[in-house]
């Protein structure tokens, strides 16, 4: 699995299949999910895009992570 903090973004994770379940909710998707880094998304712990309305600021970077 790799992370990608997307520069002025959210965290997307990287992967064959993710599962995330928070609280009584779960989502399964296939190859990547973006994850709100600014907490201003209506939508978490996904991105819904509100860190470009409020001008979120974060480098970029990525972590590798092995099986």
């Amino acid at each position: 699995m790799r992370l990608v903090f997307v520069e002025n973004g959210p965290i997307r994770l990287e992967g064959q299949r993710i599962v995330v379940r928070i609280g009584g909710r779960e989502e399964v998707r296939e190859g990547r999910v973006s994850l709100c880094r600014c907490g201003g998304s209506g939508n978490k712990p996904f991105c819904d895009g509100t860190h470009k309305r409020i001008g979120f600021q974060a480098p970029g970077g990525e972590l590798e992570m092995g099986d």
